[in-house]
């Protein structure tokens, strides 16, 4: 594998590489395939469970640039898309002609979107983190899937439960360590990761909220600086008392000493830059056990803050291979799946 650099002065690439194949049982690494059918250039519709959050696709931007490709988000409007976002958007009635349809969960707009284009070939990819509970309409997607991909051997469990699935899911990696930064962690520094609070019509909410806030209060009165990594759909008002980071959480991880938050789809790529993370778990709150498990621990009570981030590790590289994928050229493995499932 190219680039196998250091993750942190503990861990190098090649031995997440390494773990990742290791722990592949009852799932496939997605292998360099051949380039778009024909080497024509895929026009690929993607639709997500947030309906109007393109925040999923970005990373995907460059890749598609790259290749050629015409890469556009399936919204039900264009009520909620902000003025320059870079993700192309369009309505199912206003999309162009295609070659494949991508779905990113089995919510009710994805199934809709399959529904509504029944004659594309179909592609499944864990854009974002999914809980291993099937869902609900899940299984109106079997009968089309030419593939199923995943970022890590974790992930494509906790995705294969999703989709109430035996089918083997293909290992990519995640497009968002392509381009890992380099860790410079600042002394004192500590990046609280939120999510969202109120559930809106692009997505639901993760409880916890109050809790971090306390947590965030309790450190900064033990002297440490806060920066903040606000999730997309976040309310930045909650927390404009602190830093709030102008990049992204995966990049501002880089800074920091360690990180403290609502476990989430960040919580792997921040283990791969070398950062490690302290998860607030609210009883209310369901996640995957595998963004549990790169936490160096979790909390449920502020008072424990302070405490947790003093001691916070990173986990061995078995836990983080298995949570993290394989690194470096991610996104040309997702786009290669792609390919082959518009081909047939």
């Amino acid at each position: 594998m190219e680039n196998d650099q250091r993750i942190s002065g503990v861990l190098s690439r090649r031995a997440v590489l390494g773990g990742a194949l290791a722990a592949t049982a009852g799932v496939a690494l997605g292998g360099t395939a051949a380039a778009s059918p024909g080497g024509k250039r895929l026009r690929v519709l993607v639709a997500t469970n947030e309906p109007w959050g393109t925040y999923h696709v970005s990373p995907l931007l460059a890749e598609a640039r790259r290749r050629g490709w015409r890469l556009t988000q399936l919204v039900p409007d264009l009520s909620q898309i902000k003025p320059g976002d870079p993700v192309p958007t369009a309505t199912p009635e206003t999309a162009a002609a295609a070659d494949l349809l991508v779905v990113a969960g089995a919510g009710d707009w994805p199934v809709e979107c399959a529904d509504r284009f029944r004659r594309l070939p179909l592609a499944a990819s864990g854009l974002a983190y999914l809980g291993p509970q099937e869902a609900a309409l899940a299984r109106r997607l079997h009968p089309r899937l030419r593939v199923i991909t995943a970022a890590s051997p974790a992930a494509a469990r906790a995705f294969a439960g999703y989709l109430g699935t035996r089918r083997s899911v293909r290992v990519v990696g995640s497009p968002q360590t392509d381009d890992l930064p380099r860790r410079v962690p600042e002394p004192g520094l500590v990046l609280v990761l939120t999510s969202v609070t109120h559930a809106d019509d692009t997505g639901g909410a993760a409880p916890g909220t109050e809790l971090l806030l306390a947590a965030a209060e309790r450190l900064e009165a033990a002297g440490r600086r806060i920066l903040v990594g606000l999730h997309p759909r976040e309310d930045p008002a909650l927390w404009d008392r602190y830093e709030i980071s102008e990049v992204p959480s995966l990049e501002a991880s880089a800074r920091a000493e360690a990180a403290i938050g609502i476990p989430g789809t960040v919580f792997p790529l921040i283990a791969a830059v070398g950062t490690p993370l302290v998860g607030c778990v609210d009883p209310e709150l369901t996640v995957p056990d595998y963004l549990l498990a790169v936490c160096s621990s979790t909390i449920d009570d502020a008072a424990l803050a302070v405490s947790a981030v003093d001691k916070a590790r990173l986990p061995g590289p078995e836990t983080l291979a298995d949570a993290i994928g394989p690194i470096g050229g991610s996104a040309g493995r997702l786009f290669d799946r792609w390919s082959k499932a518009a081909r047939g």
